[in-house]
Order: structure tokens, then sequence, then C-alpha cells
């Protein structure tokens, strides 16, 4: 056997443990899903799984309400980390220095323990409700319980790993190019959109790619504090598969969820074709 084709051997057994339990956990799952998701109360196959979802008024506004909550959730959860990495990457001093050793911690604590503390301070007769009655509201305020409360359960869990990422990113900008783009005259604006934003862009497609997934994906928050109706998908999969026992609208409803998440997907993947085509170029 020549070389070459020793080292191809090689490559395949490397990599054929990993391709296999892709195939495991990733690729049957789906096509047993999509299989599942096409099947009639008559035993035969067809789309009226995914009519309903589109024509029943209650899926349809599952559907909003989940996509709703996962843009602003999104783009808010990559605004403040953003904002925090920049910051912690260009600063010193004591805020600096107390961002750095708190804003990890809320990684290590549980879903459903983070979950039942913002209830225990954002419930309708939780902590912060009881002060802001004390201090003149009407009546108790509803914070949490709708759409705002999962939002601000969906900060609590992405912030940190993605402001991790992208002061990984930020810290790979070199300081001369920053202070060479000073000395030529730009400002600070035009360095951010000229030369940090540039620098980072892929890091923070990831970024993004990894909350919307996340967020659209999530369960445990929005079964917790989310309203009745609307649901987010994922809640209404559950309710569908166990209360209501519909296996078949259950997996289309799961294989719609995984074709959002392929559709965003299919960016970054895209992103990244670019990229190696410019750099073997």
């Amino acid at each position: 056997m020549s070389k070459s084709f020793k080292r191809g051997i090689l490559g395949i057994s490397m990599v054929l443990p990993s391709f296999l339990v892709l195939v495991l956990i990733v690729v049957i799952p789906i096509i047993s899903s999509l299989r599942e998701s096409l099947k009639n109360d008559k035993g035969g196959y067809d789309l009226s799984n995914y009519t309903y979802l589109f024509t029943d008024k209650l899926m349809r506004s599952n559907i909003i309400f989940t996509l709703e909550i996962t843009i602003v959730s999104s783009i808010l959860v990559l605004l403040i980390s953003y904002s925090l990495a920049v910051y912690m990457r260009f600063n010193n001093g004591f805020a600096v220095r107390w961002i750095r050793r708190t804003y990890m911690i809320p990684i290590f604590i549980p879903s459903v323990i983070a979950t039942y503390g913002l209830i225990q301070l954002l419930g309708n007769h939780g902590w912060m409700a009881r002060i802001l009655y004390h201090l003149g509201t009407d009546s108790f305020p509803r914070i949490i319980f709708d759409m705002k409360g999962i939002i601000l359960a969906n900060l609590w869990f992405n912030i940190p790993f993605t402001t991790m990422l992208l002061g990984s990113a930020l810290s790979g900008v070199p300081d001369a190019v920053i202070e060479s783009a000073k000395d030529v005259g730009a400002g600070r604006m035009r360095i951010f959109f000229r030369l940090i934003l540039p620098l980072t862009f892929k890091t923070l497609l990831v970024a993004l790619t990894f909350v919307f997934m996340g967020v659209i994906g999530s369960f445990t928050a929005p079964f917790l504090i989310g309203p009745n109706a609307p649901q987010m998908l994922g809640v209404s999969m559950e309710q569908i598969f166990s209360v209501f026992q519909d296996r078949q609208l259950a997996a289309a409803t799961a294989f719609f969820t995984f074709l959002l998440c392929s559709f965003v997907g299919y960016f970054y993947i895209r992103s990244m074709i670019k990229e190696e085509s410019v750099r073997s170029s």
C-alpha cells in the first residue's frame, strides 16, 4: 500500500467514530421524526400534520410567539454581550475586574434553580413586586409569566457564554492595529465599524447561531414562567405529545423546529465556506 493510501485509511478511521455518533444521535432521529410527522390517522402518509400546524389558530400563534421571543432574545443577548465584551477588552479598573469575576456565575447555576430564583424575585408576589408595591404602585406588578419573563430568563442563560465567546474573539484583535488607526485620525466609531466588528464578525455569527438554537429549543423557563397561551414550540410539543397523545403532530412540530434552526445554520455554514474559498484562492 502507498503512503498516501495509508494516510487516507488512518484519517477515515479517526473520523469514523464521531461520524457514527453523529448518525446515531442526529441523523437517524431526524429521519425518524420526518417519517412519523408524515403519517396520518388512516395509516398513510401525507402533509396533513403540517397543514394543521400552519392553519390551526393556536399553533400559528405558538409559532409566531416562539419566533418573536427568539428574535428579540437573540438581538438583546448579542447587544448586551458584545457591549460587555468590548467594555472589558478596552477598559480597566474596578468595574471591569468585578464584571470578569461575576459574569460567568449563571453558567454554573442549573436552569431549574435559576428559573425558580426568577420566580421568587420577579413573581407576582416576589421580592421585586413587593418593593415596587411599597414604593407606590397600585398593585403587585406583573413582571413574569408572559413574554417578558421568558426573555429575561433567556438573557440570564445566554449572556455569560456569549460574552465569553465574543471576549475571546476581541482579545485576538491586535492593539497595534487599533493604535495605528488612531494615529491616522480614525475615531472610535470608525475603528469599531471598520476594524473591530469585521475582525469579530465570524465569532458574532457563531454566537448568534448558538443563541438562536438555544432559545428556540428551550423548555424549562418557558414551561415554568411562560404564559398558558400562546406557548413556545418546546412547551407546545410536550403538551401535544403527553396530554393529547398525538405523536404525529408532535413530530411535525419537532421537525419544523429543526428546519428553523437549519435556516440559521445555513447562513453560518455558507459564510464559513466563503471564508475557506477566499483563503484557498
